[in-house]
């Protein structure tokens, strides 16, 4: 697996954020920084999601891809479209209670629209932000549905216990 990226492109307000590789925690900062550029940017229209070159993706990054919606949703009337090549990624995001609620996940999309794509400068992760963001992203999973609930309760517990 190849060490995950974050690329984002906008064209007129309208996003698409690309991970790339085995995407890892140690992205959350670069995907939350993404995030709030788009939500405050005033011509912010939409987004889509594309995990087609994506090998991996950990329970804290899912968590920020449910932030992604959480806070675009309500800007755009509608949730944002997630974009799965690897029948892998599809079936995890799916058992996170992701379709139709948080995503509409298609197999193949037209994206060529929105511009080219760059790659996101990596922010920096301390171990204070990243063990907010691990929590943060996780208690949003949770939110979710029983399942995740009961998957994720456990860890959440544990690191609010580590953070006391």
């Amino acid at each position: 697996m190849s060490n995950g990226r974050v690329l984002m492109a906008n064209h007129q307000g309208n996003y698409v954020v690309k991970l790339t590789g085995d995407v890892r925690m140690t992205l959350c900062t670069t995907i939350d920084t993404c995030l709030n550029t788009m939500v405050q940017d005033p011509s912010f229209e939409s987004v889509t999601v594309d995990v087609t070159e994506a090998d991996g993706i950990d329970s804290t990054s899912l968590g920020l891809l449910a932030k992604i919606s959480r806070l675009s949703t309500p800007l755009m009337g509608h949730v944002p479209l997630l974009v799965s090549g690897h029948p892998d990624i599809t079936r995890v995001v799916e058992s996170m209670g992701f379709r139709d609620r948080v995503y509409t996940i298609v197999s193949d999309a037209e994206l060529n629209k929105v511009g080219r794509l760059k790659e996101a400068d990596i922010q920096p992760l301390d171990e204070s932000s990243a063990t907010e963001q691990v929590l943060e992203a996780h208690k949003i999973l949770m939110s979710l549905n029983d399942k995740n609930r009961k998957a994720f309760k456990e860890l959440v517990e544990c690191i609010e216990n580590q953070v006391n």
